[in-house]
């Protein structure tokens, strides 16, 4: 334990049925007096600080001053508040009331509110114009000090309400109950705008402490007691946690306060400890261990001190908590200088009246350079007579107000329009003033950055790019850098020379080919912007080339295959040739954000508009091809609220991709006309709060980042980073059955499918061979499969049978739809089996009614056939046949050489689309049968089959020569699915000739 030990003198006694309580204590504005109360003692005690010497401060353990006793209350006092002009002092009891004293004299003025249950809670907003109440019952009172009326009552907790705080800038209400929930009012509508639920501890019975919290001096945070024995911090205006204090605290945190300038914070524990944190570092930089929990505390306003009170009534001074080589804890506090508002003011004679009716004109004539009109803080209404014993109204203000629960709202209109008269009357400049003081702070737009860097730290090497390529190094030393280029793979070949830079690169991209870089020049030392190219390798020498931007400051740069871009602050993109040919100028729509290069893909970020009230940034991305000269992807970049773009480029795959700085991670899709996923959060995988995850690349399955250890936000050159590797997965919301990771595996998969369909279609429209796709498609299909079936049985045990269903028509493969059968027939669910089988015989039945729609030409027919239709019937035409599928329409099945049962080839043709909602035809081929003289109709397509299967073999032929690419037979051929139908075949003559030249025999 470092520092002196604080030693406490008893105040306030507890009762013989508690040995402990809640006791509070707290300062006046100008740190002249500090009050003490305890739930089990009625009487208030007020502390002359400012009497005591030095040397009595120091030795108050064991001298007995004599504070004033107030005797007012009849039972207990558990909250106590004194106003921002110090001249008011409210306390809450057990009794039920809240009751209101002159301060310091500590006379009793009224009963300004009661309660049918113990107060718990007391607050006034920063000019003391509302005072809040809260406890056990129901409900928030706000109370308008002008004229004790309630001028709102908020309902919301379901518990007991323990803590209460105005934010600073008159805007927020928070609170907390004794479950630990929080709650953000808005004070201008009365309305709840966040409600964390349970994230405070459980009070329980314990009624000796209470969960509190409060708002730091700036308004900016509010700090609660955490579940983990720390604080949390929380953001002023999205309730979102941003940090936690953690340190030696072995029990809950009880109490916390904001030193006066926000830079520490002093936080009590029931393990009987007092911590002070330095909150910009988030470490506890002094502590002192007491006899008993300390219940409350309170920095001194205007000095390096704290008082303190434990549960059983003793207080005392903690002189210096912050070490004298730190800090002060007023130094750079918000101004404390009360101004004159409509508390229970106490004067002596009509001329202090006179003088307070003069500075609240005085404030209502500046009413309207507040900048917010509807902030009850900054509303200082028309003070009235008070006198010591009696108050009585002023007539003019009783005729203005009722006392009733719209009393304040009419006053504070009246006042609106008052005001807006006396802008009127004032003079030009004072108009203007008005005028801007009441525009609103426009948010900043983001500034440009090239993905993939880091900023720049003095008399270190940083990165000027580090991607999944390699890495760019840069030292400043002497004026001139030091840059080195390293790649990942060490085996790709040379290592690349490193380079002095006399520029002053600060930015830079790498791709296989080549390397660029750029600075954004400087006018004040009369230093151009300068791009430069280095290749890696040439059959030619000296091919190196720059290029200089007198009128222009270059923003970004990026590479591609045989281009180079640069982008500048006049919103001009310029894109060269690899030997530095300028081959194309384009305005971009507004200023540059980042750029990212792929192959022959530049994708370009830019600012839409100026940003939202709210702070969110309005981005548009485009992709140019370079070789095409199209702009395939023109659209808006999303991002999470009240966040930025951190990083942006392609995956591996070429996947246009984005990440923000809340840690969400986007892939471009072709899907619904070109959309947006998101496919990675990194709230998910952090440890803690004060990670941050660097990214550096992704591929279709993994995010590979580096893990940034607080106080490092970004990587450092030594050590080497590391990089870490992260699952994608879709956000998606909790399962009813638990089973949230197969269906994001369906989704993959199902992704998946769709782009190697795209790439087989690419392919096969050049006539290139797609056998190692169609083995990649299989696989998928399979394991899509496997993942359905394992969704059907979670449904199926969680009585899901809908859901079931229709996880059943997204299978591929008929062997997975015969599993399905059998599962559900084995957990015993006949009419889910029923049902499947009838999705498997519609599906049957749509397969031949296609066949018996396709038209036969006369050429291929011959004499002596019977074709098997889809009808159940057989049709005996002119000639045989053997119907070929325009290859636009459907293409042809290329059979194996062993013998099929029919029931087997045709139950195998049907096919679903990726979503499987629609039903699709992978193999078409009609069977055609040697006339045996029968003309028997067929009675059901099914039982024809069967029959077939049972006493038929048809011998099998090539309706098309074998592929000259295919692979050897493998067990998992003959399975069909969608992709069946993209292989590539002959030319339609060698398929006629084929067909001709075979026949179809029935034994």
């Amino acid at each position: 334990m470092k520092g002196r030990t604080v030693k406490l003198r008893e105040a306030h006694k507890t009762t013989d049925n508690a040995s402990t309580s809640f006791c509070s204590v707290i300062w006046n504005s100008d740190a002249t007096h500090f009050v003490t109360a305890s739930s089990s003692d009625p009487s208030i005690l007020i502390h002359d600080y400012a009497s005591f010497s030095s040397q009595q401060k120091q030795q108050l353990s064991s001298r007995n001053q004599n504070p004033k006793v107030l005797q007012v209350h009849k039972d207990g006092v558990t909250s106590l508040a004194i106003s921002p002009d110090s001249m008011c002092l409210a306390s809450g009891s057990v009794d039920h009331s809240v009751k209101i004293h002159e301060f310091p004299g500590g006379e009793f003025q009224t009963n300004i509110t009661r309660f049918t249950l113990p107060i718990r809670s007391l607050a006034y907003n920063k000019s003391g114009s509302l005072l809040a109440a809260a406890g056990d019952d129901d409900g928030i009172k706000l109370i308008a000090t002008i004229d004790s009326s309630i001028s709102k009552l908020l309902k919301g907790h379901k518990g007991s309400v323990t803590g209460l705080a105005f934010d600073p800038n008159n805007e927020y209400l928070a609170s907390v109950d004794g479950s630990g929930t929080v709650i953000f009012w808005e004070l201008s509508s009365g309305k709840t705008i966040h409600t964390l639920d349970c994230v405070a501890p459980d009070c329980g019975s314990d009624t000796s402490v209470y969960n509190v919290l409060k708002w730091s001096p700036d308004g900016e945070t509010l700090a609660v007691p955490g579940l983990r024995n720390d604080v949390v911090m929380y953001d002023r205006d999205t309730a979102e946690k941003m940090f936690s204090l953690k340190g030696e605290h072995e029990g809950r945190v009880c109490f916390m306060a904001w030193s006066p300038n926000g830079k520490y914070m002093a936080t009590s524990s029931v393990d009987r400890q007092i911590l002070i944190w330095d909150v910009d570092l988030r470490q506890d930089i002094e502590r002192q261990i007491f006899d008993d929990c300390v219940s409350y505390l309170a920095w001194k306003p205007n000095g390096n001190a704290l008082v303190v009170i434990d549960v059983t009534g003793r207080f005392g001074i903690w002189d210096n908590p912050i070490p004298t080589c730190m800090k002060s804890p007023v130094d750079g506090a918000p101004d404390k200088q009360s101004m004159k508002t409509n508390g229970f003011l106490l004067f002596d004679d009509d001329e202090e009246n006179e003088e307070e009716e003069q500075h609240s004109q005085s404030n209502l004539d500046g009413f309207n350079n507040s900048g917010d009109e509807d902030s009850f803080g900054e509303l200082a209404p028309i003070s009235r007579k008070r006198l010591r014993k009696r108050a009585f109204r002023d007539e003019n203000l009783d005729d203005d107000s009722d006392g009733g629960q719209e009393g304040l709202l009419r006053q504070i209109e009246s006042r609106k329009k008052s005001a807006k008269r006396n802008i009127g009357h004032s003079s030009r400049k004072d108009k203007e003033r008005a005028i801007d003081s009441m525009k609103v702070e426009k948010k900043k737009m983001q500034e440009a950055f090239q993905p993939c860097s880091v900023p720049a730290q003095s008399g270190k090497r940083h990165f000027l790019c580090y991607n999944m390529l390699g890495s760019i190094t840069t030292m400043e030393n002497d004026g001139y850098s030091h840059v080195e280029i390293d790649f990942h793979d060490t085996g790709r070949g040379s290592r690349v020379p490193s380079m002095t830079d006399y520029f002053g690169f600060t930015m830079a991209s790498l791709s296989e080919t080549g390397s660029v870089f750029a600075n954004p020049g400087n006018k004040d030392e009369k230093k151009t912007s300068t791009l430069m190219y280095r290749p890696f390798s040439s059959w030619a020498n000296n091919t190196e080339w720059s290029m200089r931007f007198e009128a222009e400051e270059v923003k970004v740069v990026a590479l591609g295959r045989g281009w180079v871009a640069a982008i500048t602050n006049m919103n001009i993109l310029r894109i060269f040739t690899e030997g530095g040919l300028q081959k194309y100028i384009i305005s971009l729509d507004g200023p540059v954000i980042t750029a990212a290069g792929f192959k022959d893909e530049l994708a370009v970020v830019t600012h839409a508009s100026d940003c939202l009230s709210s702070g969110d940034q309005m981005l548009d991305v485009k992709v140019f091809n370079i070789s095409s000269a199209t702009s395939p992807i023109n659209c808006r970049l999303p991002l999470t609220p009240k966040s930025s773009l951190s990083w942006f480029g392609f995956s591996e795959e070429g996947r246009l991709s984005s990440y923000d700085s809340k840690g969400v991670l986007r892939v471009f899709m072709d899907d619904f006309g070109g959309s947006w996923l998101p496919l990675f959060s990194s709230d998910k995988v952090k440890q803690s709060e004060e990670q941050n995850h660097w990214l550096v690349g992704l591929n279709a399955t993994k995010l590979f980042c580096v893990v940034c250890k607080p106080p490092d936000l970004y990587p450092m050159v030594m050590p080497k980073p590391i990089l870490t590797l992260f699952n994608l997965s879709f956000p998606l919301a909790s399962s009813d059955l638990g089973a949230s990771e197969y269906e994001n595996e369906l989704i993959f998969c199902n992704m998946r499918i769709s782009q190697i369909q795209k790439k087989i279609e690419q392919l096969a429209a050049y006539g290139l061979d797609t056998t190692t796709l169609d083995d990649e498609a299989f696989d998928t299909e399979a394991s899509r499969d496997r993942c359905i079936l394992r969704l059907i049985a979670n449904c199926c045990n969680g009585d899901k049978l809908v859901r079931a269903t229709e996880l059943a028509k997204l299978l591929s493969l008929e062997k997975s739809f015969k599993g399905a059968i059998k599962l559900v027939t084995a957990l015993k669910l006949p009419v889910l089996a029923d049902k499947f089988n009838c999705i498997l015989e519609e599906r049957l039945l749509k397969e031949t009614a296609i066949l018996s729609t396709v038209n036969v030409p006369s050429s291929q027919l011959t004499p002596k056939t019977t074709i098997v239709t889809n009808n159940g019937f057989q049709e005996t035409p002119k000639t045989t046949t053997a119907i070929s599928t325009p290859v636009s329409a459907m293409t042809p099945l290329s059979m194996k050489s062993s013998p099929i049962h029919v029931s087997s080839l045709i139950s195998k043709s049907f096919k679903l689309d990726i979503e499987g909602m629609k039903k699709i035809p992978s193999k078409i081929s009609t069977k055609v049968l040697e006339e045996d003289g029968s003309n028997d109709k067929l009675t059901h397509p099914l039982k024809s089959f069967k029959k077939l299967e049972d006493n038929k073999v048809i011998e099998n032929t090539h309706s098309r020569p074998q592929n000259p690419f295919a692979k050897s037979p493998r067990s998992n051929e003959g399975k069909p699915s969608i992709f069946d139908s993209l292989k590539k075949t002959k030319k339609n003559e060698d398929v006629k000739k084929v067909i001709s030249n075979k026949k179809f025999k029935v034994s």
